[in-house]
């Protein structure tokens, strides 16, 4: 009876000692597992905050940008127009919009080294045509298709000359910005790395339609295409590929 007794005991004492270290044992293998969890639920509040903060400021300079001139608008303006210019330029063309007057046909050329050494260049390559492609039987085209290069040159016209010398670091802006939108486009169609590209620019002015009895009026007799070519720029290793 005696060995039974402390077999029991014996027994007890094991399971006793057994469950504190299982319980230990979960508790470990608990902050383990939690421990990573909270780096993932702070990494996605700093996130947010992030994202919230840029839209904020966003907001808030664009605002500022499309309201009335006050003494915010003045003292900040360099840096609302850094920001918004000219990915997120604003107009109310909506309400009053501008129809195109002309038909525009940009191309581009660029100037590279071969492989022996030597300079060549290609040949022009009609990135309205691109654009147009894009556009062509869509239902729903996609934007910058549609006005990107479009509305670069539009600035490009506004901010520079007849000599094509920018004087402003608007017109600077715009000028690399035109000239980024012509690699990228180039690139795309091509490939390969180049030193120089130029542009050539196409103005066709549209023609007045015709009467209710198929006669055109004299003053709107077809009018000569004028064409433009740009000087050469610079086009840096990175951007080109």
């Amino acid at each position: 009876m005696l060995i039974g007794v402390e077999s029991t005991n014996t027994m007890d004492s094991q399971q006793v000692g057994a469950e504190p270290a299982a319980q230990n044992g979960g508790l470990r293998s608990t902050r383990e597992n939690t421990g990573p969890h909270r780096l993932l639920i702070a990494g996605t509040g700093v996130v947010v905050a992030f994202c919230l903060a840029v839209t904020l400021v966003h907001l808030v300079l664009v605002f500022l940008y499309v309201a009335p001139s006050n003494a915010i608008s003045k003292a900040y303006d360099q840096q609302i127009n850094a920001w918004v210019r000219p990915l997120f330029s604003q107009n109310w063309r909506l309400f009053a919009p501008d129809p195109q007057s002309v038909n525009r046909q940009i191309s581009a050329k660029v100037g590279y080294t071969a492989p022996n050494g030597s300079r060549r260049v290609s040949g022009w390559i009609d990135l309205s045509s691109m654009d147009d492609s894009a556009v062509k039987h869509h239902v729903f085209p996609s934007h910058t298709a549609q006005n990107m290069l479009r509305q670069a040159w539009n600035s490009y016209l506004k901010t520079h000359g007849s000599d094509d010398q920018p004087y402003s670091d608007r017109a600077l802006l715009i000028q690399k910005y035109l000239r980024n939108i012509a690699v990228d486009r180039v690139t795309a169609q091509r490939g390969g790395t180049f030193d120089f590209i130029q542009l050539r620019v196409t103005t066709l002015p549209i023609v007045a339609p015709r009467s209710a009895d198929g006669s055109r009026p004299a003053a709107a007799a077809p009018a000569p295409a004028v064409i433009r070519y740009l000087p050469w720029w610079k086009v840096d290793s990175h951007e080109a590929e």
